[in-house]
């Protein structure tokens, strides 16, 4: 498999991405993985596009500088594309930063795996 992180694989509909957020719907489930916490909703099979997609965020309250949250972003990104052959069906996911630091990319990459291994649970 390629490691590859191509435009449609990233979640940019906001219908989708409320329906992700709605905390009424049950189909939604969470997974905490420091230094992360991901959300995540199982595609139906009649997704014309049937590929899982991602969505990155670090929020601006914790990391006043663009250039910290770029960093963040960045990092989660590359453990994503580098481990995203572990996830067995097709998702739609939110990778969300909780950690306080900007932390080194050796441990985002073990919280990547974590999430994606209770992901697949």
């Amino acid at each position: 498999m390629k490691h590859t992180f191509k435009k449609n694989e990233r979640l940019c509909s906001l219908k989708v991405i409320d329906t992700l957020f709605d905390r009424k719907n049950s189909a939604n489930e969470g997974v905490f993985s420091y230094p992360m916490r991901v959300v995540f909703q199982p595609k139906e099979s009649t997704d014309t596009d049937s590929t899982t997609q991602v969505l990155f965020s670090v929020p601006k309250r914790q990391f006043k500088h663009a250039v910290d949250r770029n960093l963040i972003r960045r990092r989660m990104r590359e453990a994503y594309r580098l481990n995203k052959s572990m996830l067995n069906a097709h998702f739609n996911i939110a990778f969300i930063y909780i950690g306080k630091t900007i932390e080194e990319y050796k441990a985002i990459e073990k919280g990547m795996k974590s999430a994606l291994k209770k992901i697949n649970a």
